[in-house]
């Protein structure tokens, strides 16, 4: 009865998934598309954290999620461009989709200090980093 505990633990442990294994600096993209404050707060905050515990941050705006960094939103977002300066302020990457920027109307001075306006080699370099982590808001 032992030996089958001990051959079945060693079964399940050659099957967990390599993302049950993350190492403590594998790195993250966040992709946020939402301009919803809560959200985009949750999507901004949660990788203020990881950043903290010494994960290399990439956060992607995209769709509504560009109004969230564009300095002509201050007004309902200054809350959120606070963090996203701390972030770059420590190293963190803040990449805005230019598709998303032209639908929208806003342009690369509208973004806030530090930001950048993403291509695919840009975002793509974030995005497939080894051992990248992603989450979507």
């Amino acid at each position: 009865m032992l030996t089958r505990r001990i051959l079945l633990g060693a079964a399940v442990a050659l099957f967990i998934p390599t993302a049950a294994m993350a190492g403590a600096t594998d790195p993250l993209f966040v992709n946020l598309t939402t301009d919803d404050p809560h959200r985009a707060m949750m999507g901004i905050g949660f990788a203020q954290k990881q950043l903290e515990r010494g994960h290399p941050v990439s956060i992607f705006f995209n769709d509504k999620g560009v109004h969230v960094i564009s300095v002509k939103n201050a007004a309902a977002f200054g809350e959120h461009q606070k963090i996203v300066a701390d972030l770059i302020a420590k190293g963190g990457q803040i990449i805005a989709c230019p598709t998303c920027m032209k639908h929208f109307g806003i342009v690369e001075g509208d973004l806030v200090s530090g930001a950048v306006v993403g291509n695919p080699e840009l975002t793509g370099e974030a995005l497939f980093r080894d051992n990248a982590k992603t989450l979507t808001w």
